[in-house]
């Protein structure tokens, strides 16, 4: 989600807010809630909730209390209680939500695990936030040198540093237990600040650093999906996939968290489909299964014995076949059943277009110029041949001194014809 402020110009150039999903409006946050209930007036009687959601990095969020009854709404940075000092983060979500949030997360309003609000952050809180954001990158570097130095078997795939500047918590994945006490050591003595360790998941590091996925989009994990569910590779068998790792894994090289998302309509179109290990027994012999198309209720099977051919059966057909063989009763072939299948003629394409081509701007002009060209040459060609046999048959022009005068005499010798008579003249004489 993005709001209209950071959306981009023709040009691609970000508008508004020019952060590129941290601005202060609370629409362009990673994971963040709809206030549905933000419009709505409380029950006579009833205090709102003094509790308030606060995003951090990589959408990390926590719940905290508004002791001082603070005028504080989404989107505000607000300086709340660390371990140890304090930390700067924005608000994502207050009011009557919270309490849903709060049961999700199984935590009661009056828990002492939610800490406090200390005030709004001020310029200098913003200041020491923004400086201690812009040494993560460098502390990753130089933390990851550390780490090949010392020859541990862990990744290190995120820092983030808290609001005062003063701790940093260093995210990594191992596949085994690792000793990292001196590692902390190292780190302390290079950065001179307070470290903490935390192990995160393969799908948790994915969640935090964010990528695109197969299909395009973003990844769910850091966008919106919320409950990272376990995901076995029965819902590839149950929806007809291959199991081909490359293709079912995701980026963070599980199983992809979307093979879970319509495995219950698969489950539930399966709930009258017989077991794919059922044999079925012909007179020619035992047929197995090859595979189905759920949806079309559609099933192919084969000989044991010649498996150059598939049959194609539908649901009905199959359950009849089962029945008689319960009954122990054989069915001639499978080739009665497949004749019976009657194929439903699919509608053409229809031209709407037109009958023009789509292809017919795809011709480039510069062979008509080409064919015009060609054409005028060959008409030069032709009236040039024709002027030079005209020229042949005239008489060529003498070149002497007296070409003139004699040209004159000849003019002069000539007799004038006379008139001729006309008609209306011959009749009057």
């Amino acid at each position: 989600m993005s709001c209209n402020s950071c959306s981009s110009d023709i040009n691609t150039v970000p508008k508004g807010c020019k952060s590129n999903g941290n601005c202060a409006t609370g629409d362009c946050e990673k994971l963040t809630v709809f206030d549905w209930l933000g419009n709505m007036s409380l029950p006579a009687g009833q205090k709102p909730v003094d509790i308030v959601e606060v995003r951090f990095k990589n959408g990390r969020k926590h719940f905290y209390r508004n002791v001082d009854n603070l005028k504080i709404s989404i989107g505000d940075i607000v300086a709340v209680e660390g371990n140890p000092g304090h930390d700067i983060g924005t608000v994502s979500l207050s009011g009557e939500l919270i309490k849903i949030q709060l049961k999700r997360k199984g935590l009661n309003v009056d828990s002492e695990e939610i800490k406090k609000v200390y005030r709004k952050a001020t310029q200098k809180d913003i200041d020491i936030w923004k400086s201690a954001r812009d040494k993560e990158y460098d502390t990753q570097y130089r933390g990851r040198e550390i780490l090949g130095r010392l020859g541990l078997k862990m990744k290190l795939s995120d820092v983030e540093y808290q609001g005062d500047g003063n701790k940093a918590t260093f995210y990594y994945t191992a596949d085994e237990r690792v000793d990292f006490r001196q590692l902390i050591r190292d780190l302390a003595s290079a950065f001179s600040i307070r470290v903490e360790m935390k192990q995160v998941g393969l799908r948790q590091e994915a969640a935090r650093l964010g990528g695109i996925g197969s299909c395009g989009r973003e990844l769910c994990c850091s966008t919106w999906l919320i409950d990272l569910r376990n995901v076995s590779t029965s819902a590839a068998r149950y929806q007809q996939l291959s199991l081909n790792p490359q293709k079912l894994a995701g980026q963070c090289g599980k199983l992809k968290c979307c093979l879970n998302y319509e495995l219950d309509t698969y489950l539930d179109a399966l709930t009258d489909f017989p077991k794919p290990d059922v044999v079925l027994k012909t007179e020619k012999g035992e047929a197995t299964f090859i595979k189905m198309d759920i949806f079309k209720r559609v099933f192919w099977y084969t000989y044991k014995e010649n498996r150059s051919k598939w049959y194609k059966l539908t649901l009905e057909q199959v359950k009849e076949i089962i029945e008689l063989n319960k009954n122990n009763e054989t069915v001639h072939s499978l080739e009665e059943y497949e004749s019976d299948l009657i194929e439903e003629t699919i509608d053409k394409f229809e031209n709407v277009v037109g009958q023009d081509s789509l292809t017919r701007f795809d011709i480039p002009k510069r062979k008509k110029k080409r064919k015009n060209r060609n054409k005028n040459s060959q008409n030069q060609s032709k009236n040039s041949t024709q002027a030079k046999q005209r020229n042949q048959k005239r008489k060529p022009v003498q070149n002497h001194k007296n070409s003139n005068n004699t040209g004159n005499r000849i003019r002069k010798n000539k007799k004038r014809r006379p008139p001729r008579k006309s008609e209306n003249n011959s009749q009057n004489n």
